[in-house]
């Protein structure tokens, strides 16, 4: 389930980071950019690059957070652990959850 839900954060934040990548640099030329007062020392192609995978960052961080709000209290509080393999001093009775 951990795989199918990562993919469910990181496929659609990779779109929206090449939507981004197209809007951003279909205005703004990277070697026009600077750093603070400086030049960027980086080639296009670097620039288009880190902007991609921080845009991919970002977006996976929004897509991350929208996950996480849509689990239920069940899903969140859930153990992963068996009933039967759970240490003998675990709080939780055999019904719920460690």
């Amino acid at each position: 389930m951990f795989a199918k839900r990562m993919m469910w954060i990181a496929w659609p934040a990779f779109l929206v980071a090449g939507l981004l990548e197209v809007l951003v640099f279909g205005l703004v030329d990277p070697q026009d950019l600077e750093w603070f007062g400086h030049p960027l020392a980086l080639s296009r192609q670097a620039v288009y690059t880190l902007s991609f995978f921080a845009f991919w960052v970002l977006t996976m961080v929004s897509s991350g957070l929208t996950t996480l709000l849509s689990m239920s209290p069940f899903e969140v509080n859930r153990c992963p652990v068996e009933p039967d393999q759970r240490p003998a001093d675990c709080a939780r009775d055999g019904s719920g959850c460690c």
